[in-house]
């Protein structure tokens, strides 16, 4: 499945990723814009699935193999990010039992390292902090399927669309999965809480 366009356009009128990537397969240095766009929020993703360590090395792989796969990018499609997510997913797959770890460790500790490490989110880290033992028990218990669908949308931040593409399945299945697994999350939270924060639909 080709990945979904995305609504976003570059930024203040940049290239586009789709043309960064074609002019990329002439001149490769180039393809270092797409890691220099992207890399940051992939890492934080893939940091809260896997802790840092295995996050670095999944950054690295995504981009390793999305350079040497650049050639079959669809260039109707001008945001990579589906394309990007969709990599890092499937090496995310292999890691499952060090996310389980993490999370388990994350429910004991209640303290998440992604948000210590990152000054930004300072404002939030009180109400980050108190969600995390309950959300990390919870997302350790999740499918594979159904928390790769919640954390796509809610850490990844892709719509439905995008989420659909990223893991080769029909929106109406990352739908369901995604009830699913929110109606889970919901049942291990204190009334007044709420789930993680979704990404574009």
């Amino acid at each position: 499945m080709p990945p979904a366009a995305s609504r976003a356009d570059a930024p203040d009128g940049a290239e586009t990723d789709a043309s960064v990537i074609v002019r990329s397969l002439d001149e490769p240095a180039l393809f270092g814009e797409v890691f220099r766009r992207h890399a940051p929020a992939l890492h934080r993703y893939a940091a809260r699935r896997l802790g840092g360590p295995d996050a670095d090395d999944v950054v690295a792989e995504t981009f390793h193999t999305a350079f040497r796969s650049r050639h079959r990018y669809d260039p109707a499609y001008s945001d990579a990010r589906p394309w990007l997510w969709r990599i890092a997913s499937n090496l995310v797959r292999r890691h499952h039992r060090t996310e389980v770890r993490h999370y388990r460790a994350l429910a004991r500790t209640g303290a998440d390292p992604v948000l210590e490490g990152h000054a930004e989110r300072v404002g939030e880290r009180v109400d980050a902090e108190s969600l995390s033992v309950p959300i990390a028990a919870a997302l350790a218990r999740l499918s594979k399927g159904d928390r790769d669908v919640l954390l796509l949308v809610a850490w990844g931040e892709l719509t439905y669309e995008e989420t659909a593409s990223a893991l080769s399945l029909p929106v109406g299945t990352v739908r369901s999965r995604l009830h699913r697994a929110r109606k889970r999350l919901r049942t291990a939270l204190p009334a007044s809480d709420t789930t993680p924060k979704e990404g574009r639909r």
